[in-house]
This record gives structure tokens, sequence and C-alpha cells, in this order.
């Protein structure tokens, strides 16, 4: 971490960030981080304007395949929507709280909602690669919370509640979005670990154990972020591959953007329907800058 604090950072990143986007501040756009292979989705938004990572203040450049890195800002159809196309991950050599810091400033602009996706792996033997999965909550085996430090009052409470993590309201706008367009939506636990070696079979196990569907390396550090703003949450899971110990061939990182890639069709329509239903479900909030 710099010197500033990180709500300082964040306000640092938002000012600068808001007229180059020509992003007004009584806009409340919904916000949504494109996970591994899942970034085309910001190319599609009208009257888009984008700045690099590299250009941000506070933010390290994305150094993963698949992730463009960049904030994007656009109209799909009357819906503003704030995009990062890619996101940063512990496994990069960044702490919880910087993993978490494009999270803050997306709150900090006034966000009304914040979408994360990812590209993850199936623990659970129903599903299959190319499948969608809704969020419904998460496990954090990675022993990091990006909470830890000093107090961020600004942003919100120094012990928040993550009991309605994932929103209500988005995961029903969610589950009518995908009745309308005839898909299957699966619904399941996320784990996040920490990578960026994939898990042995051992540790799939033990995370059927606990409870989780599918798991990946990134989204938590966000949505606690984004928990104690008060910024309601809508997770969506892109199945890429079975978790090692119920696949029979070894997993790489290709064959992740590969499914993904060959899913974003699918995924982008699911988007196109959701993310209406999803700004007309929760109120506006005010920007912190």
């Amino acid at each position: 971490m710099t010197a500033m604090s990180w709500t300082e950072l964040a306000l640092e990143c938002a000012r600068f960030a808001r007229p180059r986007l020509r992003l007004s501040p009584e806009e409340s756009p919904l916000a949504v981080i494109l996970g591994s292979g899942l970034g085309g989705f910001a190319d599609q938004l009208a009257g888009a304007r984008a700045l690099p990572f590299s250009e941000l203040p506070g933010f390290p450049p994305a150094t993963v395949k698949g992730h463009k890195g960049r904030l994007v800002y656009g109209q799909l159809g009357q819906t503003p929507v704030l995009a990062l196309q890619g996101r940063l991950h512990g496994y990069e050599g960044h702490d919880a709280a910087t993993v978490a810091f494009p999270a803050r400033v997306l709150g900090t602009l006034g966000a009304r909602a914040l979408l994360v996706t990812n590209a993850a792996g199936a623990i659970n033997p129903t599903f299959a690669p190319g499948d969608l999965m809704r969020i419904a909550d998460h496990i954090n085996a990675t022993a990091q919370n990006p909470l830890v430090g000093p107090g961020e009052e600004t942003l919100g409470p120094r012990f928040p509640d993550l009991s309605r993590a994932y929103d209500l309201r988005l995961a029903a706008a969610l589950e009518e979005a995908a009745k309308q367009l005839g898909q299957t939506l699966r619904a399941g636990v996320y784990i996040q670990v920490n990578g960026p070696s994939y898990e042995t079979p051992a540790e799939v196990r033990m995370a059927q154990t606990l409870g989780a569907d599918a798991v990946g390396m990134s989204t938590v550090p966000e949505v606690i972020a984004a928990a104690q703003m008060g910024l309601p949450v809508c997770g969506i899971s892109c199945i890429t591959n079975l978790a090692a110990g119920i696949s029979q061939h070894p997993l790489t990182h290709e064959e992740v953007v590969e499914v993904a890639r060959q899913a974003e069709g699918k995924f982008s329509d699911l988007l196109r329907a959701f993310l209406p239903r999803a700004f007309a479900a929760v109120p506006p909030r005010k920007p912190l800058a």
C-alpha cells in the first residue's frame, strides 16, 4: 500500500476517471467485473470510453491472459454500465486490499450494484464446462481479507455483515433473465483459493465436504469490499473445466480461457437480459467522489 489510505486512493482514482469517462455525478451505473475470457462484453457497450489500468491512480497493470485491463464506461440500451475488462489477482503478487481496490473505486464512483464474474472449475459433479452458475454464497479459503489494516470508516463499517453479501433482489433478476432466454442457470457456492497452481484432488474433495460447488482464484476480495460499502452484489461463474480429481486430464489456463470464449455468446445474452432488470431492482447510490 502507498502512504495514502485506501479511501484517499479510491477518491483520487474516481476523481481522475470521472471526467475522462464523461461519467456524470448524477448517474448511478451498474458495475461489472469481467473475468477470464469474458471481457468481450464491454466491447458491446454503446459510446464506450475506456481507460487502461496503467493510467488509473492506484491500479497495477493486469498481467493475466484473457484480462485486457481497462475500465470502460458505456451504455447497454438505456442502462449505464461501468465495466472492468479484467481484474487483479492475489497470485500476481498483490495483497487482498489491492485486489479489492478496483471494486472500491466502482463503489466510490456511485455504482448502484456490482456484478462479479469469473471462470471457475466445477466441484459439483452435475456441472459441466460451459454452464453458468449464479453465486449464491462463497467460501474464503485464502486466509486473506481486504479489510485487514487500518479501518476505512468513510467506505463502510469496520465489521461488515456478509450474511447477505449476494443480494436477493439481484439474484431474482438474474433468474428471471435466464428464464426469459431459456437458459439453464446453475446456483451454488463458490470457493476461492490462492492459486496460481490448480487444486489437488484431495483439496477438491475437501472443498466438496465444505459445501462448495465451484472453485476459482478471484472474486471474494471484491465482494467483501463491496459489502463493506453497502454495494449490492450478484455473481456469475462460467464453468470452464472439471476440477482436479473430477477431470480425467491435466488442467491448463489455455483451456479455461478457450471454454470461457466459447461460452461468451451465452454469457453476453444473459448480461443483456439481466442488467436492465438489475438497474431497476436496486436504487441509485450517491458517489463519494
